[in-house]
């Protein structure tokens, strides 16, 4: 794990999002297509901001999130809904966006239709995660009915349901997130570097983003 320490928040977005951007650049050097991979929540939303006004061939990256809620793309507390609004707009509007949901029920119902969309996007070749203060990465959280499933399948996707997770979810599986070709993780504010310095010394199962620190790079500002 290397880890990038920065004196403010803001520049830590806007040198963060310069640096995916040409890492995905370098990857449409290489490969057709570039696959990028991006958390929810409220961290990344600055690093949508400036990306996506990358100067880059965007009709060439197929954009997806490590995570969902399983909520309509149009809810509030979809993270389908930050990055349609967030990153999807300038140049990027260009993009394909590989979707976490599909109109169902339950994530179970349409899981393997799914995962046969990723069928061509492994690796991932770019992927930032986010991490919260208990220790969980994309919706591998520490107690949740599937982790231990979550840390050792073959599969691409699971659903997952947590204590104190407001609704199901469906996650990226750690073999997956491992397997990134390059893997990021932004995280600020004294809490979450305490929770990072607590997860080195632990297990997967009790703190899920110690199974992708290995080979990761971890970007850090106080506020």
């Amino acid at each position: 794990m290397q880890l990038i320490e920065y004196p403010d928040a803001e520049m830590m977005m806007i040198d963060l999002a310069n640096s995916l951007a040409g890492e995905l650049e370098n990857c449409l050097l290489k490969h057709d297509h570039a696959s990028f991979a991006v958390p929810g929540g409220t961290t990344p939303g600055p690093i949508f901001d400036s990306l996506c006004a990358a100067n880059l061939d965007w009709s060439r990256v197929h954009v997806t999130l490590t995570d969902e809620r399983w909520v309509p793309p149009d809810h509030p507390r979809s993270n389908t809904r930050l990055v349609r609004e967030r990153l999807l707009t300038d140049r990027a509007a260009a993009a394909t966006m590989i979707p976490l949901y599909k109109e169902a029920e339950a994530p179970e119902d349409v899981l393997e239709d799914l995962e046969a969309g990723f069928a061509e996007e492994l690796p991932i070749s770019v992927m930032l995660l986010g991490m919260g203060a208990d220790m969980h990465t994309a919706s591998l959280f520490p107690g949740a009915d599937k982790l231990g499933e979550a840390l050792r399948t073959d599969r691409i996707l699971l659903p997952m349901r947590a204590p104190g997770a407001e609704e199901p979810r469906i996650t990226l599986t750690a073999q997956v997130l491992k397997g990134a070709m390059s893997r990021h993780i932004v995280i600020t504010g004294d809490e979450k570097r305490t929770a990072l310095e607590k997860a080195r010394g632990l297990s997967p199962e009790e703190a899920p983003v110690a199974a992708v620190l290995p080979g990761a790079t971890v970007h850090w500002a106080r506020d």
